[in-house]
């Protein structure tokens, strides 16, 4: 992609993006990523109900009366964008590629960071981890994550979640907040990986999908190809018996896919390429605030 192109890109995808953090994401944001860690504030005489595990000793016996520390939620949190950069993200039939819209989210996400002044970075994962952006703060930084998701190249076109979600257990020493950013389209198994990641860290997944994916239209005679291993084969859409089948296929593998997150307590999403991402963050947002 010509520089000129991308910048229209990043450009375009700025006005967009951060309209939305603005206007819509900035107050549910807030609330439901909270700072998970706790600062020393000041201490203050105790009173009835207060815990007594908070009681501050040194000066409870300094004035002769018990004094307990109070403590504040620290707002400043570090967000992650765990991003899936396979090959079958370069799909898409009806309105955009997973790709793009995968894009538009991280970008939402990442804007809605700063305003809360939050740092956030930026994990690149196929079947192996592609590219690391440590986290900081800034438009500007932002800018580049945008830039980066826009002209990345990879170079694996297959998917492993598990080193993705492996490589921020590993890699981030302080709780973080962390959005997992794929179509799952992948036939490894990162549950346990998922779960003590989550222990350590806040995950929350986000599916991105094609309609095409769960129904097939009856067009006849379709070439169809596996974006990841090239595989290339011609299917009849016509037959009811094969569009069934492709339904029930996706059906199960959803099923899986959702008691994967469940058993790791992981929060997530699905929405299609066709479908309004704002609204199916915001109910995100909402079911955690």
């Amino acid at each position: 992609m010509e520089t000129t192109e991308i910048l229209k890109k990043v450009r375009k995808i700025e006005i967009k993006t951060r309209r939305l953090s603005n206007n819509i994401f900035a107050g549910e944001y807030h609330s439901a990523f909270k700072g998970r860690g706790m600062a020393f504030s000041e201490v203050r005489e105790y009173q009835y109900g207060d815990d007594v595990r908070d009681i501050d000793w040194n000066v409870t016996a300094r004035f002769h009366r018990p004094y307990v520390k109070v403590f504040e939620e620290e707002r400043e949190l570090t967000v992650m964008l765990l991003i899936d950069v396979s090959g079958s993200l370069e799909f898409g039939t009806q309105h955009q590629m997973k790709k793009e819209m995968v894009t538009e989210i991280a970008a939402t996400l990442a804007f809605s960071a700063i305003q809360n002044n939050d740092k956030i970075g930026v994990v690149f994962f196929s079947d192996k981890i592609e590219k690391y952006i440590p986290p900081k703060k800034g438009r500007k930084h932002i800018l580049y994550i945008i830039r980066e998701m826009l002209d990345f190249h990879p170079e694996s076109r297959k998917t492993d979640v598990k080193q993705g979600v492996e490589f921020l257990t590993g890699v981030m020493k302080r709780r973080c907040t962390a959005f997992l950013l794929s179509d799952f389209y992948t036939r490894d198994d990162f549950e346990q990986a998922l779960t003590i990641c989550n222990r350590k860290h806040d995950v929350v997944a986000i599916q991105v999908y094609d309609q095409r994916a769960k129904t097939l239209p009856d067009v006849g005679l379709m070439k169809v190809r596996d974006a990841e291993t090239g595989h290339e084969m011609i299917i009849d859409t016509s037959s009811k018996k094969l569009r069934r089948a492709h339904t029930q296929y996706w059906m199960s593998r959803q099923q899986a896919l959702i008691n994967t997150f469940n058993k790791s307590n992981v929060d997530h999403v699905s929405m299609a390429t066709n479908e309004d991402f704002v609204k199916q963050l915001l109910l995100l947002f909402k079911m955690r605030g």
